[in-house]
Order: C-alpha cells, then sequence, then structure tokens
C-alpha cells in the first residue's frame, strides 16, 4: 500500500529534507519478510540505508556478509533476488527502484527464475538518427543540445531514471543556481523538438560496427506511474546511428585493504549521492579515505547534513588547501600521509584501522561508515567494444581513449575532462565538430551555462591496495562478489601468468554481474605492482558488450516459442493429422513420420508402408524440399562453379543430379536440377539444407561473383511436391493427368508441364525410392486438392501415404546418401562412390581443386559402405562404432581403433533383414570382410558391402 503522508513509516536515517524522492508519499516493500517504508524516487539500496541496513546479502563462496558499496550499477555487493510480482534473479538494490508490493531478498550471487515467462514484458524498436548521444550527464545533455539546435535527428539515452547524470548527486551550481535546475530547462527543451528522442532508464550495452548500438529500455507497465522499470515492461532498441558520442561519464575505484568487504564500507562518492539524491544519511560516524581531492566534498557534505566524520585519511603527504581549510572550519580531524589498513566489525563496519603508509603508528578509529576513493575511472567500455584502444594517463591515474575513432566521439568524464565546465564545452565543442562532418548545418554559437569556481585539484595518488601489515593478503578483497582477493592474484603470478586476461580468468575477477567496474582496473593495477610494472606496461582486460547484464529473456523479447523458432507446416498438415500422422521437426518443418493403423508400433507401421511402396503405390509429401528458382543470362555458368557437374548443358525438359561441395572438396548438398527455360533453373535442395544452399549461392554471387547476370529466389512454399512411388504410380499419374507415362513417351530425369482442370501441374520422373516415380509439383493453393486426386485415383491399387521414416528406408535400400546424416563434412563425393558425379570436362568448380590434395587421396578415407548384420536380427544403433577384433574372439588391447560409424541403420521388408549404411575406412576395398559393431555389451559381426541393397541395376527405377 502507499499512503500520502511522509509522517507514515519514519525511515530513521533519512534527512529531514532534501533529496530528489517524492516525501508526499510512503510507499512499503519487503525484504526477506521484513516491511519497509520508502518513498518513490527511492531505490531498494537507499530505502535499506534510509532504514539502516547496510548488508543485503552473504558472499558467494565464503559466505561473509556483502552490503551497498556504490550507488549505481558499479555496486559489487547488493545483490536481490526478487520475488513479488514475479521472480528475477540478479537484480542489483542500487538499480531496483522502490514500488508498492516489491518483495526481495539478497542472494550471494544467484537466484530463481520464473517458472512461467511473460512474453508480454518484452518487445522491440528500431531507431534510426544522425547522432546518438549516451549519458544523459552534464558534457551527454550539453551534446545533445547542441546536436538538436542543428535540426539533427537526436537520440539520447541514459541509464538512470531522471537526466543529471553526476548532478544528481551533488551541490554543483551553473548559472548561479542549482545545477538540476538547467537539467530541468535542458530536458525541456529537448522535450520540443521533434526529431529528439529522449530515453531514461535506457542502457546502452553494445556498441557494434557501422554505428549499430543495442540499447534495453526499462518500461513502465500495469504497476503504474511508479512502477519499477527495469521489473516491467522492458524494450531493447536496435538504434542504427552516423554518430554515437558517448558520454558515458566515470567509476571511482575503491583501494583494497585487509576487510575492505565488510558492510558500511563504501564508495565516497556513493555517500555524497545518497545523500543529496535520495536524502539518506548512509551512517552516523564516518571515516573517509582518499588518494584524490573528491572524497572532501563527500566529507564536507556528509558533515553539514549531520554526520559525525571522525577523520579523513589521505594518502597523500600534503592535503589540498581550499579543502583542508573546509575539513578546519567543521573540526574535522586530516590525516595525512596515512592509510586504512582494515578494518574491525562483524556484521558492519565499527572502526577503521588507520597507520603510516609503512604500518606504523596504527591506530582504530570507530565508525559505522568508511567512505574510500582511490580515484576514478572513465567509463570506457563502448569505446573499447568498438575496438578502441586505451592509454594510461599517469596525471589522472586512469586509463583513457587513446585515438578518435571514425563515427564515435568520447566526453566529459569519459574522455578524462573530470571538471563541470571543461564537461559542458567538450560536449559542445566535439558535438559541433560531428555536425560539420555529417555536412549538417551547425547552429549559431549558444551560450554554455556558466559553472561555478571550482577549487584547484591537486594530483592524484596511485595507489592500488594498502600491503596487509601481517603478510595476509587472503582477506583483501579485490572482487568482493566473487571473493577474490590480492591472494589470489598472487598465487595467479606465481603460477606464472603476467597477462590480465589470464589472471581474470584464473582469479575470476571481473566476471561477475559489475564486470569489474570496481575491480578490473584495480586488478591491473595490483598485477603491475606485483609484477614491477606501471599500469600501462599491464594493459586492460577486453571490454565485451554487455555493458551491464542483460536478462535473455530480454534479448529474446518475443521471439520465443514458435516466434524464435518457427513451426512450420506444409498446406497438407490437416490432412495428415486427421489421418492419424505422428509428426516429427524436420529443421523447422512438421513432417509425417508414419501412419500407424490400429495396434501399430513405428516398426510395423513403416515395414507396411515400405511394401506398399515396393509392390503398389505410395504417396509422400515431399513439399519441404528446398526449391530455388535461378534465373539470368549467365544461370548455367553460375551453376557450372557451384556443382560438381555440368548444367550448363542440361537440355530444357530435363532434370539432373546434382552435388554441391564447399570449397574444401566435401559435400555441402545434393539435390535435382530441372532446367525450365534457356536462362532460367529450378534447383531442389534437402528440407535441412534449402536456406543453407540459398545463402551460400547468394555469398558466391554477391562477393565472389558479381559480374554473373542472375537472380535467386525461394520458392520452397509456393511450390507443393507429391512423389508417386511404386510400380502402379504409372496407372495413377496416368489416370490423374490424362497423360502417356510409357517409359518410351515419358522418361526418366525428364518433366513436362500439363493442367488438371486448368490448375498448371509440373510432373517430374525422379526417384528417391528407387522405385518407378513422378514427383507431382503444384502451386500450393491447389495442392490439398491435386493431393485428393491423387488418393482417389489410387484406391483401387490401396494406396499408402508414407512418412520420413519409410523414404529414409527405401532411399537407404538403393544407397542414397542423406547429406548431413551419412555424410559429417569430412566426405567428398569420391568417398560417397560418386566420382561419376563430378564432371571431367569443366575447368573449375568450388571444391574442386581440394579433391587434389594428399588428404583426400588417401586410400583409408572413410567410405559409404552397406553393412549387412550375420545374426540378421540386429538393427544396429545408428552412430555405433566399427571394430576389428582378433580371431580368437577378444578385443585388442586399448585403445581400441575405430574404423568408422553406422550412420543409418533400418529393419527392410524387402530385404528381409535389418541393414545399415556406414562410413568406413577403406570401405570400397572391403566388400565382403566381417566386421564388428559394439550393440550394449555384445559385439554383433556385420558384412561389408555395397552401398546399393536393392536394385543395383536400376530396372524397379525405370518400371
Amino acid at each position: 500500500m502507499s499512503t500520502d503522508t511522509s509522517s507514515t513509516g519514519h525511515a530513521p536515517f533519512r534527512t529531514a529534507e532534501g533529496g530528489r524522492i517524492d516525501r508526499s508519499r510512503v510507499l512499503e516493500f519487503r525484504v526477506g519478510g521484513q516491511t519497509l517504508p520508502a518513498h518513490p524516487g527511492d531505490t531498494v539500496a537507499s530505502a535499506l540505508l534510509a532504514n539502516g541496513r547496510h548488508q543485503v546479502g552473504t558472499s558467494i563462496k565464503l559466505g561473509r556478509p556483502r552490503g551497498i558499496g556504490a550507488a549505481w550499477a558499479e555496486d559489487p555487493g547488493g545483490l536481490l533476488q526478487v520475488e513479488e510480482p514475479f521472480p528475477e534473479p540478479m537484480l542489483l538494490a542500487t538499480t531496483v527502484e522502490v514500488f508498492d508490493g516489491l518483495a526481495v531478498e539478497g542472494i550471494p550471487g544467484q537466484g530463481r527464475l520464473a517458472e512461467v515467462a511473460d512474453t508480454a514484458r518484452y518487445d522491440t524498436r528500431h531507431l534510426h538518427v544522425d547522432v546518438l548521444v549516451i549519458g544523459a550527464g552534464p558534457a551527454g545533455l550539453q551534446a545533445a543540445l547542441t546536436a538538436a539546435r542543428s535540426g539533427a535527428r537526436v537520440a539520447l539515452v541514459d541509464e538512470q531514471s531522471e537526466a543529471g547524470g553526476s548532478l544528481l548527486g551533488t551541490t554543483d551550481r551553473l548559472d548561479g543556481a542549482p545545477a538540476t535546475e538547467w537539467v530541468a530547462r535542458a530536458t525541456a527543451e529537448l522535450a520540443g523538438y521533434a526529431d529528439v528522442t529522449h530515453l531514461q532508464r535506457t542502457t546502452a550495452f553494445g556498441v557494434y560496427d557501422d554505428g549499430f548500438v543495442l540499447a534495453v529500455e526499462r518500461r513502465t507497465d500495469h504497476l503504474g506511474a511508479q512502477a519499477p522499470q527495469h521489473l516491467s515492461r522492458q524494450r531493447v532498441h536496435r538504434i542504427r546511428a552516423e554518430h554515437v558520442v558517448v558520454a558515458t561519464g566515470s567509476h571511482e575505484r575503491p583501494v583494497v585493504f585487509t576487510d575492505n568487504d565488510r558492510p558500511g564500507t563504501m564508495l565516497a562518492g556513493a555517500a555524497r549521492t545518497f545523500l543529496h539524491r535520495y536524502g539518506v544519511l548512509p551512517g552516523t560516524r564516518a571515516v573517509v579515505f582518499t588518494t584524490n581531492d573528491s572524497a572532501y566534498a563527500a566529507a564536507v557534505d556528509l558533515a553539514d547534513a549531520g554526520v559525525e566524520v571522525a577523520a579523513v585519511v589521505d594518502v597523500r603527504q600534503e592535503a589540498p588547501a581550499q579543502w583542508a581549510a573546509e575539513l578546519s572550519a567543521r573540526s574535522i580531524p586530516l590525516r595525512t600521509g596515512q592509510v586504512v589498513t582494515g578494518t574491525r566489525g562483524t556484521d558492519r563496519v565499527s572502526a577503521a584501522v588507520v597507520a603510516r603508509r609503512d604500518g606504523s603508528q596504527a591506530a582504530e578509529v570507530d565508525c559505522d561508515l568508511l567512505l574510500v576513493s582511490g580515484g576514478w575511472n572513465p567509463a570506457v567500455h563502448l569505446f573499447s567494444q568498438a575496438r578502441g584502444r586505451l592509454r594510461f594517463d599517469a596525471g589522472l591515474g586512469a586509463f583513457l581513449p587513446a585515438e578518435d575513432l571514425s563515427g564515435l566521439t568520447v566526453v566529459g568524464a569519459a574522455a578524462g575532462e573530470f571538471t563541470l565546465a571543461g564537461a559542458l564545452e567538450q560536449g559542445r565543442r566535439e558535438t559541433r565538430a560531428v555536425l560539420g562532418e555529417l555536412n549538417l548545418e551547425v547552429a549559431a554559437e549558444d551560450d554554455l551555462p556558466v559553472a561555478a569556481e571550482a577549487f584547484a585539484v591537486q594530483p592524484p595518488a596511485l595507489l592500488w591496495f594498502v600491503p596487509d601489515p601481517d603478510g595476509d593478503s587472503s582477506r583483501q578483497f579485490v572482487d568482493v562478489q566473487r571473493d577474490a582477493t590480492v591472494a589470489d592474484i598472487e598465487r595467479a603470478v606465481g603460477a606464472g601468468l603476467r597477462s590480465p586476461e589470464h589472471v581474470k580468468r584464473y582469479t575470476t575477477i571481473g566476471t561477475a554481474h559489475d564486470q569489474g567496474k570496481t575491480s578490473g582496473i584495480v586488478a591491473t593495477g595490483i598485477l603491475g605492482q606485483l609484477l614491477g610494472r606501471g599500469p600501462e606496461a599491464v594493459g586492460t582486460t577486453t571490454f565485451r558488450p554487455p555493458y551491464t547484464p542483460v536478462s535473455f529473456a530480454t534479448l529474446a523479447g518475443r521471439d520465443r516459442g514458435q516466434l524464435f523458432d518457427p513451426v512450420r507446416t506444409t498446406v497438407l498438415h490437416d490432412w495428415h493429422v486427421l489421418h492419424g500422422a505422428v509428426f516429427e521437426d524436420v529443421g523447422q518443418w512438421k513432417r509425417p513420420r508414419y501412419y500407424p493403423l490400429a495396434g501399430e508400433d513405428m516398426e510395423t507401421a513403416v515395414l507396411r508402408e515400405c511394401a506398399a511402396a515396393r509392390t503398389g503405390v505410395g504417396i509422400l509429401d515431399g513439399s519441404t524440399l528446398g526449391k530455388i528458382d535461378v534465373q539470368g543470362p549467365d544461370a548455367g555458368e553460375f551453376l557450372d562453379r557451384l556443382y560438381t557437374n555440368l548444367m550448363s548443358s542440361l537440355k530444357v525438359g530435363k532434370v539432373r543430379y546434382g552435388v554441391m561441395c564447399s570449397a574444401d572438396g566435401m559435400v555441402l548438398d545434393d539435390g535435382t536440377v530441372l532446367r525450365v527455360a534457356d536462362d532460367r533453373f529450378l534447383v531442389m535442395t534437402t528440407t535441412g539444407g534449402a536456406a543453407k544452399v540459398l545463402d551460400w549461392m547468394e555469398e558466391w554471387l554477391q562477393t565472389e561473383w558479381p559480374e554473373l547476370r542472375v537472380h535467386l529466389a525461394s520458392v520452397t512454399e509456393q511450390w507443393a511436391a507429391f512423389p508417386v512411388v511404386g510400380p502402379r504410380s504409372r496407372d495413377v499419374v496416368a489416370e490423374v493427368f490424362g497423360i502417356d507415362t510409357s517409359a518410351e513417351v515419358f522418361e526418366f530425369m525428364t518433366w513436362r508441364d500439363v493442367e488438371l482442370d486448368g490448375v498448371p501441374v509440373r510432373l517430374a520422373r525422379i526417384s528417391f525410392s528407387g522405385e518407378l516415380a513422378w514427383e507431382v509439383h503444384v502451386s500450393g493453393w491447389y495442392a490439398p486438392a491435386v493431393w485428393e486426386r491423387l488418393v482417389a485415383a489410387g484406391e483401387r491399387f490401396a494406396i499408402t501415404p508414407y512418412g520420413t521414416e519409410t523414404m529414409h528406408v527405401l532411399r537407404a535400400e538403393k544407397g542414397y546418401p542423406i547429406i548431413g546424416q551419412d555424410t559429417d563434412g569430412t566426405v567428398t563425393p569420391q568417398d560417397l562412390g560418386m566420382s561419376w558425379v563430378v564432371s571431367k570436362k569443366k575447368p573449375d568448380f568450388v571444391g574442386k581443386r581440394s579433391f587434389a590434395r594428399p588428404e583426400n587421396q588417401r586410400a583409408d578415407r572413410k567410405q559409404l559402405v552397406g553393412l549387412l548384420p550375420v545374426d540378421r536380427e540386429t538393427v544396429l544403433p545408428e552412430g555405433s562404432q566399427i571394430i576389428d577384433f582378433r580371431e580368437d574372439g577378444e578385443l585388442p588391447p586399448p585403445p581400441v581403433a575405430m574404423l568408422g560409424h553406422v550412420t543409418s541403420s533400418y529393419r527392410s521388408s524387402f530385404l528381409e533383414r535389418p541393414f545399415a549404411l556406414a562410413l568406413l575406412k577403406g570401405g570400397a576395398s572391403r566388400h565382403g570382410e566381417t566386421v564388428h559393431v559394439p550393440v550394449g555389451d555384445d559385439l554383433v559381426a556385420v558384412e561389408i558391402t555395397g552401398p546399393v541393397l536393392v536394385d543395383p541395376e536400376g530396372a524397379r527405377r525405370d518400371g
């Protein structure tokens, strides 16, 4: 529930005023079963801190308490499992916005998915712009304003719930007023431009080639205006931009010391954000440990808000004078040339151990909040994803972009510009240059907001970790979420690892949900220190997408189930269902596998269907075969270059079987080719190979042979195809179409166009069964009617519909291979016994050169053979290995040599026994020999034969 009074559910660590939360309403949410108050605008982290709770969960390996260490996605510790309104794992307390009814609990790095996916929560949008600005901080807002004022199409995306970036957590002033007032004016101006798309709660997580950026937006839904955006509807934006401006800011980095993982240890800038943005005091008594000037502002602001600052500990020997004066005015002790070496406490920090850098004069300073600042890392992740090189700037103690990239510019803190005035000026200057490059009119010079004068900045100290006084580095945590320590890096170095990429994988540092935002550069610094090298010599790990975790559900969106992998059915699907077909998946297609009669199992049904095709007539729905229309004056030449045999010599009205090889000479696909006209062919492919073959053709046509005048089009779904098979197929086809089907008139491997009651039909004498057969091709609109006519005409011959299992048996009996089943990417046409399909007349074709390789000439290459189990009973499992063994019946000593494997195996009604096809080393020369196949605990003896086991002369095929 929510109420309209701020007095309800008072949080003890909430400031009396200030912050950007809506204090007029109180929300209630649950954490681990306890109900806590919050306000609209709170995150779970800020609400927890407001209620005095620092610990969120425990660590994944050691079970140590883990708390909130940062204010946004760089937080390494505060992982949540959302329980209500629906389960969502592995979310950060710092990024989950509070709403009524939210229920969460802390987790140690692994969570629970919803049992039922909510597909309506996700969608996708495509966006095309001139300029994409990533980040709505001061530099990004100024860049977007500059581009918008010039009339450019602009997109501004930012991961926070509102624009402003770092300005939301500071007291910076612009034009003499709080900087947030300028932010409000800037966003209002942007909203007035029709060509500006402004997306908050939108994280750009991947930058790719040609200005392509992926971003995920967390959107509201039925939960209302205050709904938790990343727990409601999510939208993936696929953005194509002429130019990308990266204004992603920077991440404050920690310093590693002993027991630095205790809750209550927090980045200094985060504490300042919690104060100014959320109106939260993250503690009552603080110690601030810093290597640079930025933490002083946090100490001063917290002190002014009522937090007792027990000490500011600066590793530098000399503090910045102006900040020292600010501390003195507030009676805040300043300790220079000192470090924090460790902490005390159980579930939360109770004291910080402060000492000289050499470890001497150690003393405990009581505190419940320890703020740390080891410097700032520019958020160069997206720049690096775009293959930008980095350089280490010793003056800033940070890695910066080292080069200019075409189509991408980095501005603001991400480019190392940490002053407010400098970031604003750079955002405008660089964007104006971009507009000029895009030939867009640059607006007249517009005034920049005037930033308040800042203190002079003293150079930072470079400190990665503070050695433990007792030499124990096992509690010095580099990656808080992974429980990875300085000791782990030391072990990696001891194992000989020198690259940060190798150390990352050895230690798992940087592989958790934060992807090393706080630990990655620190690990580089520690590695360099252990190796005696500077950070510039060590380098960084590779920054890869996604910048922040994106759920698989979001990426999938609504493309799941049938939308992810569409179920394709032929136009006869309803007929098959009505007649009891059992289906199997062939690629994306649902194809009838067999048609069982009452009481039949698959084996019985298939034996019956095979017998019908061999002795009477059968009919198959072969509509899923790939069909590609190849047209153009150079169509014959094009096919000659792709197929192993000649296609340009094929006459109109004729059909030719062809094999296509990849560049290494291995069989890619096979099928029949019909010449439809002088400049037109219909190429038939395997069902599973249809898309692959079309892609293969387009690749060669577009990238290698663009001079050929050829056009390709898939017509797979335009033409239905029905093989009518068996000794009585001639009678059925003759009766339905009223033509002379005699062998003398309608020859094998020819086709002709006919009409059936005005409907165009193409008949082709093609056989994949080894029997007399016709393929009936007809437009899908008329296919059911033509099929019904064929079935009706065949009733007096007991026509039998058969499925893919019977098709496989029939073709295997004839030794016809299935590409992808009887081949495995290492098989040439010669290995299949198809030297006849390799033209000796053509000067070249794809794969021809590879046939001459010594590897392809070896006598012991695996070749296609038939196998007949000697016991005449065993159906060999497909995939079974083939072995030899000694004459005494014993296996040879291991390792037992594998000679090949079974590729297809069936029981044959025609042969009245089981048989198989196999790829066997030197198989063509071993016909008549006996080898063995392990089946369970038995060794089954099999006779090697040629692959053609039925009608090798082809008499049945010719009728």
